[in-house]
């Protein structure tokens, strides 16, 4: 990666149409900088949640995903997402009890590991044959639909900031939230092709304004300044309990939407060759494998990319890695210079504005079912989508979908 980012800066800098700046490949523009936010609706509430839940380090947190976000950006030259392992997280949150913060760091170095045996071993590639087109675009599908309906529930919340501790926010009378939702629906529909106001940066902005207004930020001390760090030492006992607990039910999920799914989800976005040839299982599972033994040594967020997180910064407008470097170095900064009040400004962003997020990427990522055409193919996709809305569950899922297209091509089922 440093070696691709001495190349990339060797270029020079140059100026692109209406004044953006080019990198190498890499743009910096308004219209990168609003795709990079487009990924906020997953990666703001999970982070949140387990900071206030399970009392992870926000300054370690934030450091480790901008990190990754800026080096992922110049490794692949696009803008791949990084998002919270899902499961994780959803058990985490669910069971703080349980899941202690020596637990999360050794989910870390389990699923860290276990990703760079995949990958150097090549049995990744071995297990990407059994990902048919049928499979990968049936998780597309009921991701795509899961985070829309997420969405929707975001927009549906009375309550107009993500902690939930304050009152409903009333305006003449009606909660401000699902007002918000629609306006911003309405809005970016408006704005989603604009190059000069770019929808989800001035969604974004607009939606934090609001939230400031109605009294995000009052009260917050502006301590500046980052949390203190330490390196988190797991014990035995630890590891056990975040493998049984945590990393077996991570990762059929992974494999299948943050390996798998991604892979496919770049080359239908990007059609150039050039451009997606590091976009490989290999490439993916070797990058989340370092990023997690870094989360797993200062017990920070684990972490994956993710297909949905890919629609996401594609559908507004991320087209080059320079979008990652942007939302990395927004991280970075959050985590050093107001780690102290981080979660107070993270807390500002009104469910709306991730609820909204979350409705676009959810359809951008579902739309990628629109090229499967066969009988056959569109019953797996459909049923794997069906079971992943019904189980919430995207392992279940697609282990069924495997075990549905053997049969049909084996037993050569009509359908």
């Amino acid at each position: 990666m440093a070696e691709t980012m001495i190349e990339a800066f060797s270029d020079g800098f140059r100026l692109g149409g209406r004044g953006a700046v080019k990198i190498g490949s890499f743009r910096f523009d308004r219209v990168e900088f609003a795709g990079s936010l487009g990924d906020l609706g997953t990666l703001i509430p999970l982070s949140v949640g387990l900071i206030l839940i399970t009392g992870l380090n926000l300054t370690s947190i934030f450091l480790l995903v901008g990190l990754f976000y800026i080096l992922t950006g110049a490794y692949f030259h696009l803008p791949i997402p990084v998002q919270p392992l899902k499961v994780v997280a959803a058990i985490a949150i669910a069971f703080p009890d349980k899941i202690t913060v020596q637990i999360i760091s050794a989910t870390g170095f389990i699923f860290g590991g276990v990703l760079l045996l995949l990958a150097w071993t090549s049995i990744i590639d071995w297990v990407a044959r059994f990902f048919t087109k049928p499979i990968v675009r049936g998780i597309q599908f009921g991701l795509g639909f899961i985070l829309l309906t997420k969405g929707i529930r975001f927009i549906q919340d009375r309550d107009l900031f993500i902690d939930g501790t304050r009152e409903i926010i009333l305006f003449a009378g009606i909660p401000v939230n699902p007002v918000l939702g629609i306006l911003g629906v309405a809005l970016v529909l408006f704005l989603l092709s604009s190059r000069r106001f770019p929808a989800a940066l001035v969604f974004v902005t607009v939606g934090a304004a609001i939230g400031v207004g109605f009294g995000a930020l009052k009260g917050v001390a502006f301590d500046l300044g980052p949390l203190p760090m330490k390196v988190i030492w797991p014990r035995i006992g630890d590891f056990w309990s975040a493998l049984f607990l945590l990393v077996i039910p991570q990762i059929p999920l992974t494999l299948g939407n943050a390996i798998m799914g991604t892979t496919d989800t770049v080359r239908s976005l990007f059609e150039n060759p050039e451009q997606t040839k590091r976009a490989t299982h290999r490439g993916f599972a070797t990058s989340m494998g370092f990023a997690n033994i870094g989360v797993g040594i200062l017990a920070g967020m684990p972490v994956c990319h993710g297909a949905g997180g890919l629609a996401a910064h594609y559908r507004f407008g991320a087209r080059t890695g320079g979008s990652n470097m942007m939302i990395g170095l927004i991280f970075v900064v959050i985590a050093v210079v107001f780690g102290r009040i981080g979660i107070n400004l993270l807390s500002a962003i009104p469910n709306a504005v991730l609820g909204v997020l979350l409705v676009f990427a959810g359809l951008e990522l579902a739309l990628l079912v629109r090229d499967v055409r066969d009988r056959k193919d569109l019953f797996v996709a459909f049923m794997i989508a069906g079971i992943s809305l019904t189980t919430k569950n995207m392992g279940i899922a697609f282990v069924s979908g495997i075990l549905i297209d053997r049969l049909i091509k084996v037993g050569r089922l009509e359908v």
